[in-house]
């Protein structure tokens, strides 16, 4: 059962890489869950808390669109109530340095437009940083 739903998700990609890569990750919020699932396991009330903008109906969206592309995991703990956690996958993880390249990339494009005033810092670490803070 669950090859069938891989193909369909394939079907459903471009068959261009850069595209496809760009068809998996974009989204408002995606960049954002992931970086908050690259320091470990988060449940789905700890992810909106982190991101108070997002409606649950859009955060359980877009985490089901990662799950369906292999970026998420979800794990159901066979508690009372049923615990549910997210964690990003080897394939999420490898999407550290790109969304870090991108985000660097968006800086400088706002630099060259003299836009850096309206611009947030960066929020995706190298993880030799996270690891760095951590200790």
């Amino acid at each position: 059962m669950a090859h069938i739903a891989k193909r369909r998700v394939i079907k459903r990609l471009p068959m261009l890489p850069a595209e496809r890569a760009l068809k998996v990750i974009s989204g408002r919020w995606k960049a954002v869950i992931l970086y908050y699932l690259f320091d470990g396991p988060r449940r789905l009330s700890a992810l909106k808390a982190q991101m108070p903008d997002i409606t649950q109906k859009v955060l359980i969206d877009q985490l089901r669109e990662m799950e369906e592309h292999g970026l998420v995991d979800r794990e159901i703990f066979a508690e009372i109530p049923a615990r549910v956690e997210y964690s990003a996958t080897a394939l999420g993880l490898s999407l550290e340095p790109i969304l870090l390249a991108l985000c660097q990339w968006g800086q400088h494009h706002a630099d060259a437009l003299d836009e850096q005033a309206h611009l947030a810092d960066c929020i995706i670490r190298p993880r030799q940083a996270i690891e760095a803070s951590a200790n």
